[in-house]
């Protein structure tokens, strides 16, 4: 039996992250100092450029805690555990759009406490 996310909270949620995020960017923004030139990259990787992830991140990671959670995550995404280790514990990387969707769809589930595999 799958239970439905209705798209209205998930965007609700959304917009939770985003608040933060923004919130977190404005404090940043007085103490950065400026970066070095550096190559362009297509992929971003996570740091302080990376709000709204940063802010995803610690919000998946009190469902991570529990024994099997990365691997039944990994299942989700299409991802090996290492990678699922990668984005959310060790933060040297970013997941494609798609698997950050369904992340924050993962997250918003755990949050109201519906199971979604």
């Amino acid at each position: 039996m799958k239970n439905t996310i209705r798209s209205a909270d998930l965007a609700g949620f959304a917009d939770h992250l985003i608040e933060v995020a923004w919130e977190n960017l404005r404090k940043v923004a007085h103490t950065k100092k400026p970066e070095k030139k550096r190559k362009p990259s297509l992929t971003l990787q996570p740091g302080p450029d990376t709000p709204v992830w940063n802010e995803l991140v610690k919000s998946a990671a009190p469902y991570l805690a529990k024994r099997g959670q990365k691997v039944k995550l990994a299942r989700l995404l299409g991802l090996p555990r290492q990678r699922i280790h990668q984005l959310l514990v060790e933060g040297s990387a970013c997941a494609d759009a798609e698997r950050t969707l369904l992340l924050l769809a993962w997250v918003y589930a755990q949050q109201t406490g519906q199971e979604w595999s």
